[in-house]
């Protein structure tokens, strides 16, 4: 196209010498942007099209050269220590050093310990405070919570079931949270493999042992739960002493102990027939209590007059000969006759019952 420059300063055609500045028309060289990829002090004046060869001869061993001074520039070199020789070295050894120290100084906290492995092996165990050892990898440093307590839960899911078979040939649904901590920091880390799943197990079978020992209604009872976790407790420390696992078991706590899923209507109508016998039984031993009362109240007045008896025999006997006779008589029609040649049989209590009636008054029909 006729009028338009080369970016790099030369034209596209012979018009094009009318817009050239003075004294480049005809045969003077082009003037223009110079191209950077070319190498400076060329004999083209860095006025052509560059090529791929331009771009390599254009970088130098510190990467590509640069145009101006000042740092970046074409003779920027890193600082150089008096003598000529560099500071590279003397930075990579600073490095390391540092890695070195910091590998060096551990600090420990107060409810942490640390286990020292020199050369993959276990040397010895570092209390709390600021402690000092051979840097990485001569010695590795492993820290670890003593302190804190530990937690889990069996089963581990709250939708799962554990049940476990009891003394009485019964199954219970049990639900516990084991707590626990690290009593040795060496054992913990290198007498089992997994000391979490080892508490696992262990909790487990201390577990099953103690239900087999008990009935199924202790455990649901408080009481009986308090002995099963006491005894777990127990059974479970023991079994991680013999391991020489290094965890000390603080405590055992039972969330639930229910039925299986399958037969819980079946328990509970167990659990009302054995409220309803329990409330029949109550109800007996009250009754047979206000019996027992009511015959020892009797015995012990028969006693009284037995010894009232006992001062004067004649008298006793004739008031309770009286007294029979007055309860007795007291409820039936008597007649009393006391003197003779009068007849035997007078209907008396009859007649008084009809005086007694009021009368019926009798109307004749006709109002007469």
């Amino acid at each position: 196209m006729a009028g338009n420059k080369s970016p790099w300063g030369g034209g596209s055609g012979d018009d094009g010498d009318d817009d050239k500045p003075e004294g480049t028309k005809g045969g003077d060289k082009p003037r223009g942007p110079r191209n950077p990829w070319l190498p400076p002090g060329g004999g083209e004046d860095g006025r052509r099209a560059p090529n791929i060869e331009d771009i390599f001869k254009s970088r130098g061993p510190e990467g590509p050269r640069r145009s101006g001074g000042g740092p970046g520039g074409p003779n920027f070199r890193f600082p150089q220590r008096p003598g000529g020789k560099s500071w590279f070295p003397i930075a990579v050894i600073g490095i390391i050093a540092f890695g070195l120290l910091a590998t060096s100084f551990h600090l420990v906290g107060p409810q942490q310990q640390a286990v020292v492995k020199t050369l993959g092996e276990y040397t010895r165990t570092l209390r709390p405070g600021l402690q000092i050892t051979a840097p990485f990898p001569i010695e590795t440093v492993d820290v670890e919570d003593v302190e804190g307590v530990r937690s889990v839960r069996i089963p581990g899911g709250d939708s799962q079931v554990k049940l476990i078979l009891t003394g009485d040939q019964n199954l219970v649904d049990l639900s516990y949270i084991v707590r626990w901590n690290i009593k040795d920091l060496e054992g913990y880390k290198f007498r089992v493999v997994d000391p979490i799943e080892t508490v696992n197990e262990a909790a487990e079978a201390a577990m099953r042992a103690s239900v087999a020992e008990t009935e199924l209604d202790e455990t649901f009872s408080g009481q009986g739960r308090a002995a099963i976790e006491l005894d777990v407790r127990e059974r479970m420390q023991a079994t991680l002493d013999s391991y020489g696992a290094g965890v000390r078991v603080l405590g055992v706590e039972i969330e639930k102990a229910d039925p299986p899923a399958q037969v819980v209507d079946a328990f509970r109508d167990v659990q009302v027939a054995e409220q309803n016998a329990d409330a029949a039984r109550n109800q007996a031993r009250g009754y047979a209590q206000q019996v027992l009362a009511q015959a020892e109240g009797e015995a012990e007045a028969f006693n009284k007059v037995y010894e009232q008896y006992r001062l004067a025999p004649q008298v006793t006997r004739q008031r309770l000969y009286y007294e029979t006779m007055e309860r007795v008589l007291s409820q039936t029609d008597k007649t009393i006759v006391e003197t003779d040649n009068v007849t035997p049989y007078l209907p008396l209590p009859e007649i008084r019952r009809r005086s007694q009636q009021p009368a019926t008054t009798v109307t004749a029909p006709g109002g007469q």
